[in-house]
């Protein structure tokens, strides 16, 4: 084959990339091309915290492909018709690409193979954004799963795919028209939010430390939120900076290295991983989730309709510290730990009663690591409604999570400043009706127990719905 494109999506990196390592390996020469949707701008799944990290991403890969020899192609508008016309203009026998775990690329790899038979090239789809996806882990019966447990056995017993050798030569015709390469000034994006280094070297960095650093401790501290005991990798990985093939191989092989405290340690984190699949094929396999409760008998459930309470929540002034810490860090960095998206996220629909899919929505504005499949996972999962959710009885105290999560007050105070001054037991105690733990901090805008007891009379009058999947 002397042409083919590679069409970069999840995927911006030369290290163990399937489908880039096979149109190099087939082709005399390749394009790279990265195409940029029109479909940008405010709505429900993009930010601005993601457009700069995508945008500081595409110049770092544009850098590295330059570096082996060849030139990143970028083309503006609808992706399908943008690679056919490339296509046609280098004479590229081929376009490789690796397949989008979220259904929203269902329709355009399908239109792009159809495009192909009838132009004359080959579509060459690959697997690279999971481990196991779309129908490659089904129970007996060839359904998917619908319960974490039993996939997760399902998933472990399966073969893994071994990481492919990095790209170090790529040779790109030259004269070929490219659009400019987007900058924060083109695509206009202005944040405040300190997002982490973009770009695969500082994915790969942080890959290297976790493993190195925190991987053995991860399941003893990884609900800690004062302690940073988190891979920080969810970013990396849904820009595809890093494969998830090298990051599981890397921490398999970590993990024969360890005593057996450490390894089972490291094992949680593995979960994690086996979590984020498990949330893609949900997604693959229903993606009426994305509008609606995966729970049949929760759908239709009556929400309480609070603009400014939900104004409140997601500015960090409910009065609940840990809720607020958790919201103002995410306000200030594009991110959030885990432990404290499941806090907010319960408090919002459990306390709150707000419809689970405005956090949702507001999550994935601002989320550097916005995964439509976790985001949409998790919250369903805090909400109750979800597959393999938390029982809808089951509701988190957010003054009871701070003390055990949070005891000394660490994170709380780092991003609620106000309240640095205030002793650590005070803030993990609700004060007394009409009080405040602080003169300039909020009172409480909720009693938890009263809005708990409220949530299960909510939910009560769903459970026994006998509608089914």
């Amino acid at each position: 084959m002397k042409r083919a494109l590679h069409w970069f999506r999840r995927d911006l990196r030369l290290h163990d990339n399937t489908a880039l390592r096979q149109a190099v390996d087939a082709a005399g020469k390749v394009i790279p091309v990265y195409v940029i949707s029109d479909w940008k701008g405010e709505h429900r799944w993009t930010g601005p915290n993601r457009q700069e990290f995508l945008c500081r991403s595409l110049a770092e890969l544009a850098g590295r492909i330059e570096q082996a020899g060849g030139k990143l192609i970028f083309r503006q508008g609808n992706a399908v018709r943008e690679l056919a016309l490339l296509a046609k203009e280098t004479k590229a026998e081929a376009v490789y690409f690796n397949r989008d775990p979220d259904p929203f690329g269902r329709e355009v790899e399908e239109e792009l193979a159809r495009v192909g038979e009838t132009q004359g090239f080959a579509v060459v789809a690959c697997k690279d954004a999971c481990l196991h996806e779309r129908n490659e882990v089904l129970t007996g019966s060839a359904e998917p799963y619908r319960v974490f447990t039993p996939y997760s056995r399902a998933w472990a017993k399966l073969p893994k795919d071994k990481p492919v050798a990095k790209v170090t030569r790529i040779r790109t015709p030259s004269g070929i028209r490219s659009e400019p390469r987007p900058t924060l000034e083109t695509w206009r994006i202005k944040i405040d939010a300190e997002i982490l280094p973009a770009g695969e070297e500082a994915a790969r960095k942080r890959m290297t430390a976790f493993i190195t650093s925190g991987l053995a401790s991860y399941g003893a501290v990884r609900d800690r939120l004062d302690l940073g005991g988190t891979s920080r990798l969810s970013q990396d990985l849904r820009y595809g900076l890093i494969s998830i093939r090298e990051l599981f191989e890397r921490c398999r092989e970590k993990m024969e290295t360890l005593p057996k405290e450490q390894r089972d340690n490291a094992s949680k984190y593995v979960g994690e991983l086996i979590w984020r699949e498990f949330y893609q094929q949900i997604l693959w396999h229903f993606p009426e989730v994305l509008e609606d409760s995966f729970n049949p008998r929760f759908r239709g459930m009556r929400w309480t309709d609070d603009p400014r309470a939900f104004e409140r929540w997601c500015a960090g002034e409910t009065g609940f510290p840990v809720v607020d810490a958790g919201m103002r860090q995410l306000a200030q960095t594009g991110f959030m730990h885990n432990r404290a998206r499941m806090i907010t996220a319960m408090f919002l629909t459990k306390d709150l009663h707000i419809d689970w899919r405005e956090g949702e929505s507001y999550f994935m504005r601002q989320l550097t690591d916005g995964d439509i499949a976790s985001n949409n996972g998790g919250w369903q999962w805090s909400a109750g409604t979800g597959a393999d959710a938390a029982p809808y009885f089951r509701i988190q105290n957010p003054w009871t999570q701070s003390a055990r999560f949070d005891p000394d007050a660490v994170y709380i105070k780092q991003w609620v400043p106000e309240l640095r001054d205030v002793p650590a037991e005070k803030l993990h105690a609700a004060p007394a009706p009409g009080l405040r733990i602080s003169r300039n901090y909020p009172a409480p805008m909720v009693d938890h127990a009263t809005e708990r007891e409220r949530a299960l009379e909510m939910f009560a009058k769903y459970r026994d719905a006998t509608a089914t999947r």
